[in-house]
């Protein structure tokens, strides 16, 4: 993050594969459904409008919807913001789990940080949504190369 510009990430990995995910969150239309505090859209062909739980609503332009990737990706065209990008990505980890992760840049920074919270909030909603299990992160160092022995 710079003082002008923010870049966040959150992901939740999800025992029940990709697809339940991505049926849910690369469905436009789906997004009140999972992201609190979003009280309707409407879609008329790349542009979306959000309208918020304070009445307040957010133009969209949709960029990516990859349903082979599995990825959503989109732009708030606000005027509050200077440049905005957000992606969700959904992936198969081949064990019969997946791991969803959103990720946003924006300018202004804080911005980045509300949008972020928001995002934070609606994947951690995800598990009770879909009736299935967080998988819990691992625990304690991962490696990250070969370690020194005998010393």
């Amino acid at each position: 993050m710079t003082a002008r510009r923010g870049s966040m990430r959150h992901a939740v990995r999800l025992a029940c594969p990709p697809d339940t995910v991505w049926d849910l969150v690369g469905a436009p239309e789906r997004l009140p459904e999972w992201w609190e505090g979003i009280e309707a859209c409407t879609i008329e062909g790349d542009e979306r409008t959000i309208q918020t739980r304070s009445g307040l609503p957010m133009p969209e332009r949709m960029l990516t919807i990859d349903h082979n990737l599995r990825r959503f990706q989109y732009r708030i065209t606000a005027p509050l913001f200077v440049e905005h990008l957000s992606t969700i990505d959904v992936h198969d980890l081949h064990d019969g789990t997946c791991l969803t992760v959103y990720s946003v840049d924006a300018e202004p920074a804080v911005l980045a940080l509300v949008i972020s919270g928001a995002a934070r909030a609606a994947l951690d909603h995800l598990p009770l949504l879909l009736g299935v299990d967080r998988v819990p992160a691992p625990t304690g160092p991962t490696p990250t190369g070969p370690t020194p022995t005998g010393q």
